[in-house]
Formats: C-alpha cells, sequence, structure tokens
C-alpha cells in the first residue's frame, strides 16, 4: 500500500531535477528522462531527459486536498487517495496517465460532465520553466491558465495541489440503450442538467457507439448499498458486458479502471480478449501500458503493415484520435464519420468546463471550450485500410476538417497535421507564444506546433 512521502522527499525529488537540469548542455533540446507514454505520435530521438525519478508520488492528503507530485500516475495517486475514502476530481482512464500529463495534455474521465477536465480542480502548482526556474503558479496567472494543452512547451509540473471528492465503496451501473445518436444526445443534455435520470443521481457518465442504431449511455452512481460486485480483470470484458446487461456493481476501484484491462476494446488486436489467450495471458500484464509497448514494437517493426500486404488488404491508416463535438452536433459527426472513416466502437464521454467566465470569455486559452456549452467527447482508435493514399493521413486530415466545421476540438496527444495558422487559431497560439516568451525567453522548450506537428 503506497504512503504519502511528505515534503522532505519532494525537496530531494525537486533538488535532483534541478541538478539534472544544470548538467544539460547550453542549448540542448529538454526532454523528461519518462518510462511510460500515452502519447501516439512519433517524434525525434534526443539524449538523456531530465531526472524525474524522484517526483512520481503523493505527497501528502489533507481532507479533500492533495498535494502530489508531477510524475504522479493515476494508479497511484488512486491508491492513496481511496485509502482516504477519497478520489481526484476526474481520474482519466489509463492508469499509467501522470497527474502533470493530465494536466499540461488534458484528461477526461466519465465524472467530466460535472468536474470538467484536470487542470479545473487544481489549486496550485510548481512548474520548471524554461528559465531553469521553479514557479509557483495559482489560478487566472498567465502560466496556470496557458498550462492546459501546453505538453511542456511551457514546462513541466512538479507539484500540484488538487480538489479530492469523498466517495464510497462502490459503483452502480446502469446501461441505457438508445436506438439513434439524437436520441441519446438529448439524454447527454437532460442528464448534465438535473444531474439525474428516471429520478436516480448519476454521478458518472460515459457511453459506446457500437454501431450505428446501437448505442449506450452508462449511468453511475456512488454507493455504500452492498451486493455482488463484477470482476472484469479476469476471463470476462468489461465492454461487452455493456450490451450484456442492464445493470451492474464494481467496487470504485475496479470501476475507475474499468477501461484499463483491455484499453477499452483495443486489447483484441493482440488476442488478449480471445478465450484460451485470455487464460494463458497473466492478470498483471493486462494493462494499457502493455499494450501501448505492443504497438510502439508494431511501430517500429511494421507488423501490422506486413500482414496486410500477406493478407492482400489495402496500406492501412492509423487513425488514433479523440475529439470533443457540441453535443447538438453529435449526431451529425457520427453519420459523417460512419461514412468517411467507418470505425466502430466509439466512445463517448460528455463534457462540460467548470469554470465559467461571467463576460463570456473562453478561460482556457490552449483549448477554447466554450463556457456554458456541453461537448461529448468521442474516441476512436484504430486502423483503417485505405490504400496507396495512407501515408498521407487522408482520415485523419478530414476528422480535423470536420471538427472544426462542427466547432469542436481535437486533442493533441496524437498526430495532428493542421497548418501554422489554423493550429495558431485553434489551439490560442498568439497566447501560448506570449507567455513562453516571459517564461522561456531562451527558448530552451520545444515550441507547441513543433512537439504536435512538427514532431519534434
Amino acid at each position: 500500500m503506497r504512503t504519502p512521502v511528505g515534503w522532505e522527499v519532494h525537496s530531494e525529488g525537486v533538488a535532483r531535477l534541478l541538478e539534472s537540469w544544470a548538467a544539460l548542455p547550453q542549448g540542448s533540446p529538454v526532454r523528461l528522462a519518462k518510462r511510460t507514454s500515452n502519447l501516439f505520435r512519433g517524434r525525434e530521438a534526443h539524449g538523456t531527459g531530465l531526472d524525474v525519478s524522484g517526483l512520481a508520488d503523493v505527497i501528502e492528503v489533507d481532507g479533500d486536498v492533495a498535494e502530489v507530485q508531477g510524475m504522479c500516475t493515476y494508479e497511484h495517486l488512486v491508491e492513496v487517495t481511496l485509502a482516504h475514502g477519497r478520489i481526484p476530481l476526474v481520474v482519466p482512464q489509463l492508469r499509467t496517465i501522470t497527474l502533470g500529463g493530465a494536466v499540461s495534455g488534458l484528461g477526461i474521465e466519465s465524472t467530466s460532465f460535472r468536474s470538467g477536465l484536470p487542470h479545473e480542480s487544481v489549486l496550485e502548482m510548481d512548474v520548471l520553466t524554461g528559465s531553469g526556474e521553479v514557479v509557483t503558479t495559482k489560478p487566472g496567472d498567465d502560466l496556470f491558465d496557458a498550462f492546459p494543452n501546453s505538453y511542456g512547451s511551457l514546462g513541466y509540473a512538479t507539484r500540484l495541489r488538487i480538489e479530492l471528492e469523498p466517495v464510497p465503496a462502490y459503483v452502480a451501473l446502469r446501461h441505457v440503450p438508445f436506438a439513434d445518436a439524437r436520441a441519446l444526445a438529448d439524454a447527454v443534455t437532460r442528464i448534465v442538467e438535473e444531474g439525474e435520470w428516471d429520478g436516480e443521481r448519476v454521478d458518472g457518465l460515459d457511453g459506446v457507439a457500437f454501431e450505428p442504431g446501437i448505442l449506450h449511455l452508462t449511468l453511475a452512481r456512488w454507493t455504500d448499498e452492498p451486493g455482488p460486485t463484477s470482476d472484469y480483470t479476469g476471463q470476462q470484458v468489461y465492454y461487452r458486458s455493456i450490451r450484456q446487461r442492464m445493470t451492474d456493481r464494481l467496487t470504485m476501484h475496479d470501476y475507475l479502471w474499468r477501461w484499463d484491462t483491455d484499453w477499452f476494446w483495443c486489447s483484441r488486436a493482440f488476442g488478449a480478449q480471445h478465450p484460451v489467450v485470455r487464460r494463458l495471458w497473466p492478470r498483471r500484464l493486462r494493462r494499457s501500458d502493455v499494450y501501448w509497448k505492443l504497438v510502439a514494437l508494431d511501430r517500429r517493426l511494421g507488423i501490422g503493415d506486413r500482414l496486410d500486404r500477406r493478407a492482400g488488404r489495402p496500406q492501412g491508416e492509423r487513425v488514433v484520435q479523440d475529439v470533443e463535438i457540441p453535443v447538438d452536433r453529435l449526431a451529425e459527426f457520427l453519420d459523417w464519420f460512419d461514412r468517411e472513416v467507418g470505425m466502430r466502437p466509439v466512445w463517448l464521454c460528455p463534457l462540460r468546463l467548470r469554470r465559467d467566465d461571467a463576460n463570456g470569455a473562453r478561460p482556457w486559452p490552449g483549448y477554447p471550450l466554450s463556457p456554458g456549452t456541453t461537448y461529448v467527447n468521442v474516441g476512436f482508435w484504430g486502423v483503417v485500410n485505405v490504400g496507396p493514399e495512407a501515408p498521407h493521413s487522408p482520415r485523419n486530415r478530414a476528422v480535423e476538417a470536420k471538427v472544426t466545421e462542427l466547432g469542436g476540438h481535437k486533442s493533441l496527444y496524437s498526430e495532428a497535421f493542421y497548418d501554422r495558422d489554423a493550429f495558431d487559431r485553434l489551439y490560442g497560439g498568439a497566447d501560448l507564444e506570449r507567455v513562453k516568451a516571459l517564461h522561456d525567453p531562451d527558448d530552451r522548450l520545444t515550441a507547441l506546433y513543433d512537439k504536435v506537428v512538427g514532431r519534434r
């Protein structure tokens, strides 16, 4: 059982980080020496990164507030906070996402319809900037407000003070079917406004569009009511259960990681959902970071491309994206997506910002969602066999254009193809450049566009 490490250990970790910064050759690119990643875009190889080995724990928990190091994974964070009967307001669905990564690169989960994005529950943070200084920043500061969706271009969070919420031991689930996306979107709007469905409170909300005409919302309710619980870390697969049963019950721990065991449904690409393979595949290795390493191996060796050629299939284009679509345009997007991309299932996760500006301004310049608007995150991850045009990423480019047309936004953890003007317009480029100049005057940190589109 992990326990908070305390402030002395944290200070030692920061000192090691600063020592590694000082040891970098003058003018060399700055990277973190991370063991895990949840990015799906290539980048240039660089030398030794900054030493973040001492920044991967919880510092302390004090009631509904936790002090957490920037490289702490949500798996470790939740292990500590659950012992106090609490969880972060938003817990992204994959275990090895770090708190600093979720704040600088955005994160989302089923509580986002009421609690927004992870950075919206940060009360204060320390950031190692491009000038080599650790700066303490709070909501309303230029650095703080520009940090979400900056992906390290403004610095790296070393400490974050975050809000927690009390939770009980269990989660009761209802899987509600819908025959079309418009009906599902109407239900999302109603739940966001009322916080309930058919008179029962909704604490968590997400869904799956399995295929046209078969869509489900999963309504989660925190509960202490005793009863049997399901286990989807063994032979059973969580996403299949959504179509097989109307209600379910999980422990809070298993609910938070319900998607990680099979990487949503992507583990099927490795045969991990076949009953025989599943019995042989060690339970401890059924987790997203293991599958991610297999994908990285495939990219290096081109295994999938060779298998496609041997089977006579057209060349494949990897389409791995998460996009935010205004709820009233969701049905339009899914109709287009089925015609032009044709990938199912897709994940659906409603989102509404917590922070609202009385003057109607967009409060987070790097990812300018509109306050007061409900969005639905649509997540789709796979390969589309498009033929010889695959290297030019036609489906990904079409997704970008459609999302912009519908007033949505696209996450930047995966490949992006925007030209510079469009990118700056969509992701607050002018504001980001201004803040970067203040805190990174020597331009030590790679600019966001160069990271995301230039793969640097």
